[in-house]
């Protein structure tokens, strides 16, 4: 019997593959080394792993309350408190989740309606494109520009409107590292003051900072305290990407209707995970600072090889990515940053990310000649895909592809 054509919900309409997972997907398949996916090659803390054996070994296997455990809660709310000086109460204004990931997109399911617009940072990290489509809404771009990755003041002006429900903020930003300055978010107060809009604030890479960088908090910004949703996890900060224990820190209000999204859409995270992750928010201070060490010996690491293998690098302040220009490996047979992240890891054996995955497809002020690279690897790793990309720089001297 023959019926209508299969086809996916229009709202899938302008969905690619993940092209950071694409890439992955790649690396595997060439036996590339990656430096694609933020995950790191390294074993997480000891302690974390033995806070999660105890917790299997206690037969924490079941259902938690579906917004979190409880201890979980406090001790996220005493660490935001401590560290980003948000002022939360863990029985009604903190939520666990599945990741970030998935706080965000109840952020955005929860809170704005179809119909509304939703302010984006561009390059963003590809996952907000697809949640403002998922919610209905319309999504307004911001650029920031390079070397700094600043924005205009002019254009951020012009984006807000009676339509604007919400802007998202990265900060430390991914893919760039850049760092958002007091000025920057008074500045976006204001505006979501004058229009009533919310921000959201994807805040997983605060511990992961360099050169002095302070790391700020929308939520502590005079006129943002009552609009911002706080999003957070233990991904990078605790080197467990794939234990997807996420939060997220509103007010009241904000809190419940992310709720009601949150309990049908997941129902709880990990119940065991959900114990260790609640020790490991009581690691001492030395563990962040030591974290941040870490991560900018092997930024300075990757962007020296990078530059002596032809790439220009801007120096992120945040985050373990940086993003480089390749205008040096374009022109020669491959016509942008797509095509060559391709070349590299089916070729050369080091997968990246082209930086227009980053952007709106289409758009003028779209980039096509930037690669994004991780560092959340072992040195040996980092060595190797280094040792790799000047090869291929060598051997490319006087040849077109």
């Amino acid at each position: 019997m023959k019926g209508a054509p299969l086809k996916a919900a229009r709202r899938l309409g302008a969905f690619t593959e993940s092209v950071i997972r694409e890439q992955t997907r790649l690396a595997r398949e060439h036996g590339a080394i990656n430096l694609a996916q933020g995950f790191p090659d390294f074993p997480c803390p000891p302690a974390l792993k033995k806070l999660a054996r105890q917790a299997l070994a206690a037969d924490h296997n079941q259902y938690s309350i579906t917004w979190g455990l409880p201890g979980l809660r406090t001790a996220i709310a005493a660490k935001a408190k401590r560290y980003n000086g948000i002022h939360a109460d863990p029985e009604t204004e903190v939520t666990v989740t599945c990741g970030a990931t998935e706080a965000m997109i109840c952020a955005f399911l929860g809170l704005v309606d179809s119909g509304r617009e939703v302010i984006l940072f561009q390059p963003f990290y590809e996952n907000y494109h697809p949640d403002s489509y998922l919610s209905g809404a319309k999504p307004v771009y911001v650029n920031l520009r390079a070397p700094d990755w600043s924005f205009d003041e002019g254009e951020l002006r012009k984006a807000f409107g009676p339509k604007t429900a919400a802007v998202v903020i990265t900060t430390p930003h991914n893919p760039t590292g850049k760092v958002f300055s007091r000025a920057e978010l008074e500045l976006i107060s204001g505006l979501c003051q004058k229009w009533g809009a919310l921000v959201f604030c994807d805040e997983i890479y605060e511990h992961i900072l360099y050169d002095g960088a302070r790391h700020l908090s929308p939520a502590c910004v005079p006129g943002l305290e009552d609009r911002t949703v706080t999003l957070n996890s233990a991904s990078k900060t605790y080197g467990v990407t794939g234990w997807r224990v996420g939060w997220a820190i509103a007010p009241k209000p904000l809190t419940l209707a992310m709720r009601k999204v949150h309990d049908f859409l997941t129902v709880c995270a990990a119940t065991p995970l959900q114990v260790a992750v609640e020790g490991a928010l009581g690691f001492p201070a030395s563990y962040y600072r030591n974290l941040a060490k870490e991560y900018q010996a092997r930024r300075d690491f990757l962007i020296a090889g990078l530059e002596s293998a032809g790439f220009r690098c801007f120096r992120p302040h945040g985050a373990y990515y940086v993003m480089a220009e390749a205008g040096a490996f374009l022109n020669r047979g491959l016509r942008d940053d797509a095509a060559l992240a391709k070349h590299l890891v089916s070729e050369v054996g080091v997968a990246t990310v082209p930086g227009s995955s980053f952007y709106l497809k289409g758009r003028k002020d779209a980039r096509s000649d930037l690669l994004r690279f991780c560092f959340c690897k072992r040195e040996k790793t980092l060595r190797a895909a280094v040792k790799r990309l000047k090869r291929y720089s060598e051997d490319l001297d006087g040849k077109t592809l």
